[in-house]
């Protein structure tokens, strides 16, 4: 698109490196949705570039010190090459940012973490389960955390542990037992009773490897709680969450570019040119260029104005906002984009089904849709009461 949100010499260096490889991550792509597999060489790659290391902060040894901002415009940009990949590595990279910035964990385990990100190291939480749903909506995780003698024992299952394939470490929210507090366990891969199953088959997403983490009776050092989750801890804004809306648009702006280069470029027999200069494709490319405005301009003055808040703390409406109005724009943008190329963009052979498919994801990551709105709606009607 013309409108460029690159507003400095780093991100320009770093939206270069982000492009190069999401072009050869585009390649690779359908294969991978095809079979399903998780794109390990994309990661391969990933780790290699140390973009998996760059939302570490500079003073626990990071190179850029990373903002909100930053990740925004690097997981929109990779989630035009591969939505799964982009998807994946965002959770890692925004369980990161989040644990820095919010400095729940101890001084001597963020520094410990540090250096294993620095040296290659992924983490995602574990927190989804089958049995209670969405952690957003309250349920008490069925994991639990029992205390003998100076060791935690921990046993569950968690569901939609996306990147599986190639954590090295997992945050697991699980109950503590005989206790109504509810903590998360710093879990390495190699412990004994930790096992990925693979149960990840699905029609969106295909590839970023959301499988299930079974722990069977694992054995952890007493400091690998590395905090407990509060309501008010629960509460608490997650700005890094924005990488799920950037991953969305990404994915949308790579349907809106197919489009556009096909309505450039098909002409058929029956037109003395190329269907751009039908009406109704030129207001399919025209509605699909606002719905992107529009969602692009609400995710980065969001981004920005979190990197610039010192209070936080009322942002979680805008938050939501954003991934709401972004998710929902990258359904209509695809769709539109569906309606311009016409029954060819049904063909498994065409990237606009993939794109149809995986966006429709985004309804489904936090927050729901129900709750913002509710939310929303919640404090119009406190404002009215005051």
């Amino acid at each position: 698109m013309p409108i460029s949100f690159i507003k400095t010499e780093k991100q320009e260096r770093l939206y270069k490196l982000v492009s190069e490889l999401a072009e050869r991550f585009n390649e690779r792509a359908a294969e991978y949705d095809e079979t399903g597999e998780f794109p390990l060489l994309n990661i391969e790659e990933l780790r290699n570039t140390g973009y998996t290391s760059l939302s570490v902060p500079k003073e626990y040894g990071g190179k850029e010190g990373l903002s909100l901002y930053d990740l925004v415009l690097l997981q929109e940009r990779l989630a035009v090459g591969d939505g799964s990949t982009a998807l994946s590595i965002g959770w890692h990279l925004g369980a990161t940012m989040d644990l820095f910035d919010k400095k729940r964990w101890k001084e001597e385990k963020r520094s410990f973490y540090a250096k294993e990100v620095l040296q290659g190291a992924l983490y995602n939480r574990a927190a989804t389960e089958p049995q209670t749903g969405s952690p957003t909506r309250g349920g008490k995780p069925q994991t639990t955390a029992k205390k003998e003698g100076d060791k935690w024992v921990l046993s569950g299952r968690k569901s939609f542990t996306t990147m599986s394939p190639v954590l090295d470490y997992f945050g697991v929210i699980a109950s503590i037992d005989g206790t109504d507090q509810i903590g998360e366990f710093l879990v390495k891969r190699s412990k004994p009773g930790v096992m990925i199953e693979e149960t990840w088959n699905t029609i969106s997403m295909r590839g970023t490897g959301s499988h299930d983490l079974v722990l069977t009776n694992v054995v952890l050092e007493e400091d690998d709680l590395v905090e407990m989750v509060t309501p008010e801890q629960k509460a608490t804004p997650n700005g890094s969450l924005l990488h799920i809306p950037a991953c969305y648009l990404g994915i949308a702006m790579a349907a809106r570019n197919y489009a556009v280069k096909f309505a450039n470029e098909y002409s058929p027999n029956s037109l003395n040119g190329p269907i751009k200069t039908i009406p109704n494709v030129r207001r399919n490319v025209g509605e699909m260029e606002a719905e992107l405005l529009k969602a692009r301009h609400i995710l980065y003055a969001i981004a920005d104005k979190w990197d610039k808040t010192d209070d936080r703390s009322q942002l979680g409406s805008e938050l939501g906002l954003a991934k709401y109005i972004a998710t929902n724009s990258a359904i209509s943008v695809v769709d539109k984009a569906m309606r311009i190329v016409g029954a060819k963009s049904l063909q498994k052979s065409n990237p606009l089904q993939r794109y149809y498919r995986d966006v429709r994801a985004g309804l489904h990551n936090p927050p729901m849709d129900d709750m913002t709105i509710a939310k929303l709606a919640d404090q119009a009607f406190k404002e009215m009461e005051n």
